[in-house]
């Protein structure tokens, strides 16, 4: 019985963090949408640093 309590909260733990991590990926690709001038700006002016090195 104390098997089968513990395996059902283990089960629930791994549910919990899945949607966590599904829930921050759908936000990090809707920031990146949103702010896609802003992230080509900073990578070009990351590209441009390392290459003027």
């Amino acid at each position: 019985m104390v098997r089968i309590v513990a395996n059902e909260q283990s089960a629930q733990g791994t549910t919990e963090y899945a949607i966590l991590v599904g829930v921050l990926v759908v936000i990090a690709i809707l920031a990146i949408v949103a702010f896609r001038g802003k992230v080509t700006e900073l990578w070009d002016a990351i590209a441009s640093g390392i290459n003027s090195l």
